[in-house]
């Protein structure tokens, strides 16, 4: 039997996927009612840890998407009714991106994930430095990861990265938003807007300040409005009941 050099070599890239040393995936029941669900994975204590998430919650932490116009796929893969559960021990000062790998891989393994990207023209919002330079305050990592509490209208962070500022607005505004500020490390992020939603139209008092407006007063950066090619990631295929841990 002939093997060609191109078989060999691709089934030596997947042997050599890196992996989870432990790690579990389960279905878990739907969540109650309709509350926006920003699941971004947590990693703290050396544990990476999903609860109640949908595929594309997965995909997006694991891919590094910006917001669900990055993703194309079958419809249950954003559904309410088809969650996971997820949790992998992290090796002690594993990489982020060395974490990203293997959980491709246990996505790929447990759930049969395949996946391919593609260049599309899409319209997005550019998180990028105000003209009077950012106002914000560095932080130095800590083993424990960042603290602090993300709800509509209010984003805080001790040690967060502008990868996840942006994802957490992504999330709010559902919008693709790409940060293109160019600032490394991480930071702590005090950002407070009052929704459109919640903004009367006819109100004696001032509403709050809108998102775009808290983001350029308060950190000192800025939301444009762009279009051009865009990564998407398309899920060929994908399995709704994982396989046994």
């Amino acid at each position: 039997m002939r093997i060609s050099l191109g078989a060999f070599a691709l089934g030596l890239a997947l042997q050599a996927q890196p992996a989870f040393e432990v790690a579990t995936v389960k279905r878990s029941p739907p969540p109650e009612g309709d509350l926006i669900n920003i699941n971004l994975g947590n990693v703290r204590n050396g544990k990476l840890t999903f609860s109640n998430a949908s595929l594309s919650d997965c995909l997006k932490f694991a891919y590094d998407l910006a917001s669900d116009a990055q993703l194309s796929g079958p419809d249950w893969i954003k559904s309410k009714q088809i969650r996971f559960d997820i949790v992998a021990q992290v090796p002690p000062g594993m990489e982020r991106e060395q974490m990203l790998m293997r959980l491709r891989t246990l996505l790929k393994e447990r759930l049969q994930v395949a996946v391919h990207h593609e260049p599309r023209n899409l319209p997005y919002l550019a998180l990028v430095v105000g003209k009077n330079g950012p106002k914000l305050h560095t932080a130095e990592p800590t083993r424990g990861g960042s603290t602090g509490m993300s709800m509509l209208g209010h984003i805080a962070g001790t040690q967060m990265p502008m990868r996840t500022l942006a994802l957490l607005i992504s999330r709010f505004e559902r919008e693709t938003v790409i940060d293109m500020t160019g600032l490394g490390g991480v930071y702590q992020i005090k950002l407070e807007w009052t929704p459109d939603l919640d903004r009367p139209p006819n109100a004696d008092a001032p509403p709050g300040p809108s998102l775009f407006t808290a983001v350029q007063e308060q950190l000192g950066l800025k939301l444009e409005s762009r279009k051009g090619p865009v990564d998407v990631l398309v899920v060929d295929h994908a399995d709704q009941t994982p396989a046994e841990n």
